[in-house]
């Protein structure tokens, strides 16, 4: 891009995409200034704000679901689907009009993710969109939401005209990475380079940290980054070396596609949730199913964000006389929330565990094709095995909104330092991330 005036970073994540940003033409010696770009979104019918992360969430409304004016937007009236707070709040009452993990979508290799398949359960099929379809018109949002706000009187400031950098994960395929550029394509952004994940990461801690970094590791260090988020789980091993009397950072193993992470962790919740219920004689229908996998995401991110909360409320809307005469109100408790993800995807294990192998089978009715073993740290056991041998990190950077909560990286380092021997010294450290929602959007600013 010909003299941009800004460099822009765009997290197109699972469940929250985040832009930060900084002036293009900044001079050496002088410290970056890496703001994020809060983002104008509906957040209720005809309601407005701007916020620091916009929900991945795509409503497709029906005639009757949302009305023009309740969809219309500061820059087009006229708006087929919604984007952002008010989508992830409305699906859950409108479970088979709601786009969700358009990022996993994108790289399910199941389905041909050219063709328009969502929602997987729309009951028109000419409101569906694909895979690809659904990832521009998130970016598309970022796209006019900046350019109404930050471009108004300049055309230079449009977004199409800066340098920009979009992130993926970096067990995405060739395919994979093809489709995201496709998708920026389509949203009207020609031209941006594709960054890893966990690279944004790692450079957003630099820049947290300035020249203090390189007190913080040394020359041998490897550094394990393990991001948990909404749809995947990446690992990556970076080790630290030296150039020129400089430390320099080297990438020397990426993990496989792992498919799973915080939407398996709402279905797994849901399904606990739901099997309570029928304990208790109360049977739901798969769209009341999907209803309150998307409940439990919300009540999942609350509790995990709040240290006080103990438990939130969850609705599931009735269907009549035939199945369930009204609203069934019930609630997920801290304590269901952390055995579940605890037991069910950070179990303790030995060094030598390896994930259990079945045939990939799927879960039908959310329309996705899930890692068939959800235990995070077998798959890490393996990741390690396979590229460290007897070694182990001696540092670990944790990104990824799932790793937020702190018993989970507790569970995590507590796993892998059981696998050290009783000589092995020192202990593997934590590197504090600079923020486990941000670091990604920022970091590939600064990179």
């Amino acid at each position: 891009m010909d003299n941009p005036v800004y460099v822009i970073g765009i997290d197109l994540g699972t469940t929250n995409s985040v832009v930060a940003y900084t002036e293009a033409d900044n001079e050496i010696g002088r410290s970056f200034n890496i703001r994020l770009f809060e983002i104008p979104q509906l957040i209720d019918a005809g309601v407005v704000e701007k916020r620091p992360m916009l929900p991945s969430f795509i409503l497709v409304s029906g005639e009757h679901d949302v009305s023009e004016t309740g969809r219309a937007l500061p820059w087009k009236d006229r708006c087929p689907l919604v984007v952002g707070e008010f989508a992830k709040n409305r699906g859950v009452e409108l479970p088979n009009r709601l786009i969700a993990s358009a990022k996993s979508w994108l790289c399910n290799t199941m389905v041909d993710r050219n063709k328009p398949i969502l929602p997987w359960e729309c009951p028109e099929q000419e409101s569906k969109k694909s895979p690809v379809e659904a990832s521009a018109a998130i970016l598309q949002h970022i796209r006019d939401a900046w350019n109404h706000t930050m471009a108004a009187d300049d055309q230079r400031l449009k977004m199409e005209n800066q340098e920009i950098m979009l992130t993926v994960p970096a067990s995405f395929d060739a395919v994979s990475r093809e489709l995201t550029v496709k998708a920026a394509e389509i949203s009207g952004l020609n031209n941006v380079t594709l960054l890893e994940d966990h690279q944004a990461a790692l450079y957003a801690w630099i820049e947290k940290n300035s020249d203090h970094w390189r007190e913080m590791l040394t020359k041998g260090d490897l550094v394990l980054v393990c991001d948990v988020g909404g749809g995947t789980t990446d690992f990556s091993l970076i080790k630290i070396s030296e150039e020129q009397g400089e430390l320099a950072l080297e990438r020397i193993a990426v993990g496989e596609h792992l498919l799973v992470g915080g939407d398996n962790m709402d279905l797994a919740l849901a399904y606990s949730i739901y099997r309570q219920m029928a304990e208790k004689g109360v049977r739901l229908d798969s769209w009341q199913m999907r209803g309150l996998w998307h409940s439990c995401r919300n009540a999942k991110e609350h509790i995990l964000s709040d240290p006080d909360a103990e438990e939130y409320p969850l609705t599931v809307l009735g269907r009549g006389s035939g199945l369930i005469g009204g609203t069934i109100k019930t609630g997920l408790s801290r304590d269901v929330v952390e055995n579940v993800l605890l037991d069910g995807f950070f179990p303790l294990c030995e060094r030598t565990a390896r994930p259990v192998s079945t045939q990939k089978t799927g879960i039908q009715e959310m329309g996705l094709t899930y890692t068939s073993d959800p235990a995070i740290t077998s798959h890490l056991a393996k990741f390690l095995q396979e590229n460290t041998g007897q070694s182990l990190p001696t540092a670990v950077l944790f990104n990824g909104g799932v790793i937020k909560a702190q018993n989970v990286r507790n569970r995590i380092m507590e796993v892998m330092s059981s696998w050290k021997g009783p000589d092995d010294s020192p202990p593997i450290r934590e590197i504090q991330s600079a923020d486990f929602d941000l670091a990604v959007a920022k970091g590939s600013v600064y990179y």
